[in-house]
């Protein structure tokens, strides 16, 4: 996409960030909104067994096309692809309200997927077109906001969907959000005209869809449905491997790879990168875990647990938005992710700590913590890495950075789960509440019982969160690898390109 040749005002910005906003809420709301509907659909439509996938088929399709749309929004520009991309998610919320069963569900759920996957991605890589990396750091907060009302009001607006009209209507009330973001994109969202010069890798885009499939399914099947050493979970890591070297030898070969193997001689690119799966490795095993904490030890509903983590909330927007300052005012990154790491590492350790007797407001203050490091680097980490490379890869560079967070996220929840149902294991032997660990299962237990289930569950959790804070701490260590590149002023168009960027594939 070319950007545009004039300086746009900040009421400008604030007016395309609308759109983009309205799109990304599509996608975040969709990852929180279906967790409370999940039982009821499964008692209307049956399949138990394909329950997980109804997560996982969404996940799948957002992490593999990710990549894809990073790519293409550099080639062809990024207003179109948007907007086809929200079509798309449009049309999949549409058939999964329609769905008359669960393979039904779970196949439109996939359709979802497959437009969802572009919509950070493209609003993220839209706005550097528009605004110099020094000034990127005053709009992250709004990125970091979406995310976290969209983590607030997902539970309870799914809750409240399924109760008072239908579990349908989770997927339709995408419908007027994604139509109001269409209208508001075509009218302001400037268009971008296309630079390929060569048509897109589609030998290496199919070997990269095939791979990311494969390692997804490994991450998400591995300790759960299969044993790890299993027939079919070697067959899916045999096929992983084998098609991500087989990308890898077409990305060399291509006029226009999907993902350039030059940005991997970047150093800064690199840093940013791993950082960026070791903190989403740590972000969502930890998000996954809390609220079991919150209704298994302490005995929150369902409702009140998703309010229990707003002070998580809070400090990630908060310490997001003083960051996003801090880079507009003095041009400088680094110290942030540092910062960042070293807190939320600390915020780890604090909630290793909490039981069943906790304050409330120490739990509050350790998920504060918790919260704060993470709104230190989330958005940076990405301004960091457009920054470092040339503007023709910033949709690349995008994509990259959240794929990296994502497939550290996936790995770390099924890590973290592994490590729970060991520890568990060990404190509980023949778990009383067998495979049913809810907080009604728990409650129908003996006094005693519960006790030591409670007990018992209470260790595992401080184990898993234990776990992570050797995690948090190897990204820290990581954080002082990256050079203070400075971050360019003035319009894209008109910018210098960063040093010591390769210019080959």
């Amino acid at each position: 996409m070319h950007p545009p040749t004039e300086r746009l005002t900040h009421a400008q910005v604030l007016v395309v960030l609308s759109g983009l906003l309205l799109g990304m809420m599509l996608a975040h709301l969709d990852h929180t909104i279906l967790a409370t509907s999940l039982p009821i659909i499964v008692g209307e439509l049956g399949g138990l067994d394909h329950l997980s996938w109804v997560v996982t088929a969404y996940m799948l399709a957002t992490t593999v096309s990710a990549p894809l749309y990073g790519k293409l929004g550099d080639l062809y520009g990024r207003k179109r692809l948007f907007q086809f991309a929200i079509v798309v998610f449009l049309i999949g919320s549409v058939l999964c309200g329609l769905a008359k069963s669960m393979g039904q569900l779970v196949a439109f759920r996939a359709v979802q997927g497959l437009g969802g996957g572009g919509l950070m991605v493209i609003a993220q890589a839209t706005v550097a077109d528009l605004v110099a990396p020094r000034e990127r750091g005053r709009y992250q907060s709004w990125f970091v906001a979406t995310f976290a009302i969209s983590s607030i009001i997902g539970p309870l607006l799914g809750g409240y969907l399924t109760e008072q009209a239908s579990w349908r209507w989770v997927f339709y009330v995408n419908v007027p959000v994604g139509l109001v973001a269409l209208i508001v994109t075509s009218a302001v969202l400037p268009s971008g005209g296309a630079r390929a010069t060569a048509p897109l890798d589609m030998r290496g885009a199919a070997y990269l869809t095939a791979g990311l499939s494969a390692v997804v399914l490994v991450m998400t099947w591995g300790g759960n449905q299969y044993a790890w050493m299993s027939p079919p979970m070697l067959g899916v890591a045999a096929v992983a491997g084998g098609c991500l070297i087989a990308f890898l030898r077409a990305e060399r070969r291509a006029v226009e790879p999907v993902l350039p193997l030059r940005l991997f001689r970047n150093h800064t690119f690199n840093v940013a990168g791993a950082v960026s799966f070791l903190m989403g490795f740590a972000m969502l095993g930890t998000i996954s875990f809390l609220p079991m904490f919150l209704q298994l030890v302490t005995g929150a509903s369902a409702t009140h647990s998703g309010l229990l983590l707003l002070p998580m909330i809070a400090g990630l927007v908060v310490t997001s938005t003083i960051a996003g300052q801090i880079v507009s005012r003095t041009g400088r990154y680094k110290a942030l992710p540092m910062a960042g790491t070293l807190l939320a590492a600390v915020g780890m350790a604090l909630l290793a700590r909490l039981d069943a007797t906790t304050p409330r407001s120490a739990g509050a203050l350790a998920m504060v913590v918790f919260g704060g490091g993470f709104g230190l680097m989330m958005q940076v980490l990405v301004v960091v890495a457009q920054n470092a490379v040339h503007h023709r890869d910033v949709g690349v560079a995008t994509s990259s950075v959240n794929f990296f967070r994502s497939i550290g996220g996936a790995l770390g929840v099924t890590a973290f789960g592994a490590v729970f149902a060991g520890r568990l294991s060990a404190t509980l032997p023949g778990n009383p509440v067998g495979g049913e660990l809810s907080a009604a299962a728990v409650d129908a237990l003996p006094a005693v019982m519960r006790a030591d289930v409670v007990g018992g569950i209470d260790q595992a959790l401080s184990t898993v969160f234990a776990f992570a804070v050797p995690v948090v701490l190897g990204a820290f260590v990581l954080t002082w690898l990256l050079r203070e590149v400075p971050l360019r002023s003035g319009t894209p168009s008109h910018l210098p390109e960063p040093e010591g960027v390769a210019v080959g594939v």
